[in-house]
């Protein structure tokens, strides 16, 4: 079953990528690489304006038609194929921009913390300073609200993703993420003021 894609001047041609996804629905490596030749100048072109790092680029251009070669079925051989082509390389390189900016938040914060001097205090007084201080932090998370604190407990006790405790609390995923950067910062500024 294959639909005819027709070129937009009216006329009753099909049009070039049609017929290559068509082929390439079949598995057909020819199909793959043609349509690679004439659209992965126009792909990198996008990708490396949205990432602005040539080798970065590069490999995800190599995934967009990796999963253009996974994931053909998918494609609606009615609808425009480089204007659809072009969104799921954007959404990739998207993709990546937020994975490499989650990265370097985390190296950030890993650099602010203070690193361990050794300490000449008895072992009692560093068991009990980090009692007072766990104290803290439990007084700190209890006065959070219900939803962040909830969110705060599945992303560090239960080690969820902000992806996977946007679904258990049937909430936005830019919601959970609000909730967990700005728990952590009241977290931080309490410990900071005590």
């Amino acid at each position: 079953m294959f639909l005819a894609v027709f070129s937009p001047k009216g006329s009753d041609e099909v049009s070039p990528d049609a017929t290559l996804m068509q082929r390439l629905l079949r598995r057909d490596v020819g199909a793959f690489e043609e349509l690679y030749e004439r659209h992965s100048r126009i792909v990198y072109s996008l990708v490396l304006r949205i990432l602005r790092q040539g080798a970065t680029a590069e490999e995800v251009v190599q995934d967009v038609f990796l999963q253009l070669w996974r994931n053909s079925a998918q494609y609606d051989l009615s609808r425009p194929f480089v204007p659809w082509l072009l969104t799921l390389a954007r959404n990739r390189a998207l993709d990546q921009l937020r994975l490499k900016s989650e990265r370097q938040r985390r190296r950030e914060e890993q650099t602010e913390e203070f690193p361990q001097v050794a300490s000449a205090a008895p072992q009692y007084e560093q068991a009990l300073d980090e009692k007072r201080r766990a104290e803290r932090v439990r007084k700190l998370i209890g006065s959070l609200p219900t939803a962040q604190k909830k969110a705060i407990e599945l992303a560090y006790f239960d080690e969820l993703s902000h992806s996977e405790i946007a679904a258990s609390l049937k909430e936005p995923l830019g919601t959970v993420k609000s909730w967990i950067r700005n728990g952590l910062l009241r977290l931080k500024e309490g410990l900071q003021a005590s």
